[in-house]
């Protein structure tokens, strides 16, 4: 199963500081550790809000919102993308994680099988199944 770990943004994160030099090695332990074992699918660090934007939805009409965001416990710092058996042993590649003060979110990423009650021909499926597959061959 694949899953989505996001690290929650912090007052720090928020801030446009980089981490310092000591999380940075650690981090990248933990990185080639996730990497050797065929965990880690992708990976990546987020700007500050500061640097973003938003898009509200609300029927046809769109609104661009600015950053940074107020409400830091809404907002990601960052996340990777793992192959994993189960939640369980996410939680326990987690723990190993070299963060002293934040909080992660793991949750299963939807898989394109997911959607058979809502694709009874598999047609979309199928095209789902095509355009990840394009996704894939574009990849370095």
């Amino acid at each position: 199963m694949r899953v989505m770990v996001i690290v929650k943004a912090t007052k720090e994160s928020e801030s446009g500081a980089l981490p310092d030099e000591k999380i940075l090695t650690e981090m990248g332990k933990f990185n080639e550790q996730l990497v050797k074992a065929g965990v880690m699918l992708a990976g990546e660090g987020l700007q500050a809000s500061s640097t973003g934007k938003r898009v509200r939805f609300s029927g046809t009409k769109r609104t661009v919102i600015d950053g940074p965001f107020a409400e830091t416990k809404e907002l990601i710092a960052g996340f990777w993308l793992w192959q994993v058996k189960s939640m369980d042993e996410a939680v326990e590649w987690l723990k190993r994680s070299p963060f002293d003060d934040t909080d992660v979110e793991i949750r299963p990423v939807f898989e394109t099988d997911d959607f058979a009650a809502s694709d009874p021909s598999g047609e979309l499926r199928k095209r789902e199944h095509e355009l990840r597959k394009a996704v894939e061959a574009r990849r370095p």
